[in-house]
């Protein structure tokens, strides 16, 4: 297939914009031999297996084992490959930040929708949104109340805008009384928006 035989992808529907840019853009990769149609393919199905309990599995493990939780925010990378978690090499930088007392960090992307999908899967519709790109720099507070979030007052707020070579996960507090659960009770604790840092996590 080549550059020019995009139009063969359209059959009884018609293609919007942006995935006519998409399929000529794979077309050509392919006619320049830079990649295949298959590893295309490949990589589009490791990312759709993507969903947040990939993320909920890591914040799980930080919270029950400190070495893990200290080799995951200094090397986030290399941490996850120890779950069996490869993030390629050449996709962004993924930085670990914790939530604590004294600090709460939100993720936004102010330009457009930058997220870490190797770990949470799909954004949600309403980190996209304009709405949320702008409120969540001018007044995050107002929008994890919005979420049902109540960092302690006295904690410091840090909204941290992703980019297309920078992407953030956050390791949100442990909730109180799970001192008895399992990774694996911990994990369903643990939900995609309190890993973007909007809402904390679900109590037990």
């Amino acid at each position: 297939m080549t550059a020019t035989h995009v139009v063969d992808h359209i059959h009884d529907e018609p293609m919007s914009e942006v995935a006519l840019r998409s399929v000529a853009i794979e077309a050509l990769l392919a006619e320049k031999g830079l990649l295949t149609a298959g590893e295309v393919q490949r990589q589009v199905n490791l990312m759709d297996g993507r969903t947040p309990a990939d993320g909920a599995r890591v914040v799980a493990r930080a919270w029950v084992d400190e070495g893990f939780k200290a080799r995951l925010l200094a090397d986030s990378r290399s941490a996850l490959a120890e779950m069996g978690i490869e993030i390629p090499s050449e996709t962004p930088h993924l930085t670990v930040v914790e939530n604590t007392d004294d600090v709460h960090n939100m993720v936004v992307c102010t330009l457009c929708s930058c997220y870490p999908r190797m770990l949470l899967g799909r954004p949600p519709d309403w980190y996209k949104s304009l709405a949320y790109r702008a409120r969540a720099v001018r007044d995050p507070r107002g929008v994890m109340a919005e979420f049902g979030a109540a960092p302690p007052a006295d904690a410091e707020v840090r909204v941290l805008d992703s980019t297309a070579d920078l992407r953030y996960l956050v390791l949100p507090r442990r909730p109180a009384g799970t001192e008895g659960m399992t990774e694996e009770e911990l994990a369903g604790l643990v939900s995609r928006d309190s890993m973007i840092g909007v809402t904390d996590t679900l109590t037990p």
